[in-house]
């Protein structure tokens, strides 16, 4: 074939190609696995039909987009799950919520699964055109479980020891979207919500059998996940807290024995400072009075009693 005919070729089916333009097409997420009473999101999108005008590829309109169950062209009296067309009518199940728009995104999301959900759920999009109107037929398969999948599993080892943090996970088997879950310690609820339990510093009293459920299921129960705090590590944290307790009350006891015998050495130094001189003198005085045994005889034999003038006289023996 000589140069002139290739290049006449090329041309030609790079005209066909415009004309015909680019096909439309349907991308989801698959497959699905939801835990009953949960909330999965089925993650689409879409590309619609390009034509070509004024030798430029242009993507058709779309003006309504249908999700539908179980049918391969979600079209005539199929019974849709999400239809535009009915979105202000108020006829949709509120629980298919459709998060999607009319230029590329078809996300689906369904909210309470239900074992009615299990099936292929499949997207059409419809233009001005008939002939432009596409319908995904790959779809999007979706397996309900029962909570009876759901696990608990620890961020670390069995052996908990006290004082230590654990995180406890509630798994399923299955790939799901914004699991509501509570949590259930022997049997009794607890306040956390959330996929995940942590637990900081740990004690005896966080011992127990663990299990999570579904908020909207409250029939869902996992498999129990105990949790046992080391009785050896207590015990020796009790031990070390009597002691510190024991030594704490001794240290108190010594300071107020301190303190109590400080202040009685400064009461015995103020009452000495407020005594006057002429006491301080009388007190010296009265120490350094000695008295001796004095007696004066007369002549005759007989002796003269001798008056005493005042307690300060210092007394002596005289014998005339």
């Amino acid at each position: 074939m000589a140069d002139g005919d290739k290049k006449v070729v090329c041309c030609v089916l790079l005209l066909l190609t415009g004309a015909v333009g680019q096909g439309p097409r349907v991308d989801y997420q698959h497959p699905l696995c939801a835990v009953k009473g949960s909330t999965l999101t089925i993650l689409c999108s879409f590309t619609p039909q390009s034509v070509n005008t004024d030798g430029k590829q242009v993507l058709v309109e779309i003006i309504r987009v249908v999700w539908c169950k179980n049918h391969e062209i979600c079209q005539l009296t199929t019974p849709s799950v999400y239809d535009s067309e009915l979105q202000n009518k108020r006829v949709n199940n509120p629980r298919y919520r459709y998060l999607g728009d009319k230029k590329g995104n078809c996300s689906l999301q369904i909210t309470g699964v239900q074992d009615g959900d299990n099936g292929t759920f499949r997207f059409r999009m419809e233009a001005n055109d008939a002939a432009n109107h596409y319908t995904g037929r790959s779809g999007a398969t979706v397996r309900v479980s029962d909570g009876a999948q759901m696990e608990v599993h620890s961020s670390t080892h069995r052996a908990f020891k006290r004082g230590e943090a654990i995180t406890l996970n509630c798994t399923t088997k299955c790939t799901f979207h914004q699991l509501e879950v509570t949590w259930l310690r022997d049997g009794h609820a607890l306040k956390h919500t959330g996929p995940s339990l942590h637990l900081a510093a740990l004690t005896a009293g966080d011992s127990g059998n663990y299990t999570c459920r579904l908020k909207n299921d409250v029939s869902s129960f996992s498999k129990a996940f105990s949790v046992h705090v080391e009785a050896e590590e207590e015990g020796g944290v009790q031990v070390s807290l009597i002691v510190s307790v024991v030594s704490s009350v001794l240290m108190l006891l010594c300071f107020v024995i301190v303190v109590l015998a400080i202040i009685r050495k400064k009461n015995q130094s103020a009452v000495r400072g407020e005594a006057g001189p002429e006491v301080k003198g009388a007190q010296q005085q009265e120490e350094d009075v000695s008295y001796a045994h004095i007696q004066f005889k007369a002549r005759g034999g007989q002796a003269r009693p001798v008056k005493v003038e005042d307690d300060s006289i210092i007394y002596s023996s005289v014998v005339a």
